[in-house]
């Protein structure tokens, strides 16, 4: 009877965490509808932006003052020192999700390191710090917690723009590439490396024509070098939705295998239960009959 209080205790253990698997599932299916919309909203926003500063920094008349003027966007004419901000989630439960994200920045860093170059690290994000502090401890400069434990607020990529641009200017790195999971689907993501600085955006060899003119106040390079940093920061926050999105979407599928996993856990469990059960009935029942022809 030992046996049966244990498989009964194991049967009732999984069903509680089959409750909390399929109760998560549902919140995450619930944000991930959010998550899903805001990225959708945002990526044609960055591209737009992104094309605006190309045909901008395309024009004729500004092209001539363009490696001196705006480092944002050509450099600095060096490319030996990299800071990499990687993007992962603040909790688990979400599959193999960070772990891919931190296995493709380990391959990043490494055959970054093997180049010569020198490697900083910036971790958005509580779980891609725990995986990396270990190995790459040295080459942590900072790391922000919290961002992904509510809705992506605007200004957390303001203020990580502002960070950034302050690093840049006083030469602390020559190209900053940020590293995010690319939302798909709710099963599919994709681990993806971006540069943000300088910006990779084409300038056109000659001027870019329009059907109507273009009038800038104050002028153009005024309007490139406001336009610049929002950039980037447009793109920060896109890559923030990415990966706000891949991680709510990872969460649903791995809570969903989870649930289905304990439903099949619970049968195989309960199966054994009945047989567990059945054959001390059956024993019980001999011991009857032998005790009563002994007599």
């Amino acid at each position: 009877m030992a046996n049966l209080k244990v498989l009964k205790s194991r049967i009732k253990s999984v069903k509680s965490t089959q409750k909390i698997t399929k109760a998560m599932k549902m919140v995450a299916a619930s944000r991930l509808k959010k998550a899903k919309h805001a990225v959708e909203a945002s990526r044609p926003y960055a591209e737009s932006i992104s094309q605006i500063a190309s045909d901008l920094a395309s024009n004729i008349s500004i092209k001539g003052n363009l490696n001196e003027k705006f480092p944002l966007l050509t450099g600095k004419g060096e490319e030996k020192s990299y800071l990499l901000v990687i993007l992962s989630s603040d909790r688990g439960l979400c599959g193999g999700l960070n772990s891919a994200t931190v296995r493709f920045a380990k391959n990043h860093i490494n055959n970054l390191v093997t180049s010569g170059k020198k490697v900083r690290i910036i971790c958005v994000g509580k779980k891609a710090y725990e995986q990396l502090r270990g190995t790459y401890s040295k080459k942590i400069v900072d790391h922000i917690f919290g961002v992904f434990k509510n809705q992506i607020d605007y200004r957390v990529a303001q203020d990580l723009t502002a960070k950034l641009v302050e690093r840049f200017d006083k030469n602390e790195f020559d190209i900053c590439e940020i590293i995010y999971s690319k939302f798909k689907s709710a099963i599919a993501q994709e681990p993806v490396l971006q540069q943000i600085i300088p910006a990779k955006i084409a300038v056109a060899a000659s001027a870019v024509e329009s059907v109507m003119p273009v009038v800038y106040e104050p002028d153009q390079e005024e309007v490139l070098l406001n336009l610049l940093p929002r950039n980037i920061t447009a793109q920060i926050y896109k890559n923030l939705l990415e990966n706000s999105a891949s991680e709510q979407g990872a969460r649903m599928a791995a809570m969903e295998a989870a649930s289905t996993n304990a439903n099949k856990m619970i049968k195989n469990l309960t199966l054994v239960y009945n047989r567990t059960r059945q054959a001390n009935i059956t024993r019980e029942l001999i011991d009857i009959v032998s005790g009563a022809n002994a007599v």
